[in-house]
């Protein structure tokens, strides 16, 4: 009986110490700020691992604005 009691009141206060589910939005592709090369600037070429005082991002990570479909076997 009283292991049925004290399981009630550690639902109860884990319940309530839990964090509400999170409302915020995803980013949007337009919220990155990243710093581009103007068209005509030269670009360096490095092969492995180096240090640059100079950086441009040509290209970064495959952002989506559809969702990933998983499922659908065969």
């Amino acid at each position: 009986m009283w292991n049925f009691v004290i399981y009630l009141v550690v639902m109860i206060v884990s319940s309530m110490l839990a964090n509400p589910k999170s409302t915020a939005s995803r980013a949007s592709l337009d919220e990155f700020d990243l710093p581009v090369p103007d068209e005509g600037t030269p670009q360096c070429v490095i092969f492995g691992d180096c240090w640059t005082s100079d950086w441009q991002v040509l290209s970064y990570g495959n952002l989506r604005t559809k969702p990933v479909k998983s499922g659908g076997g065969k």
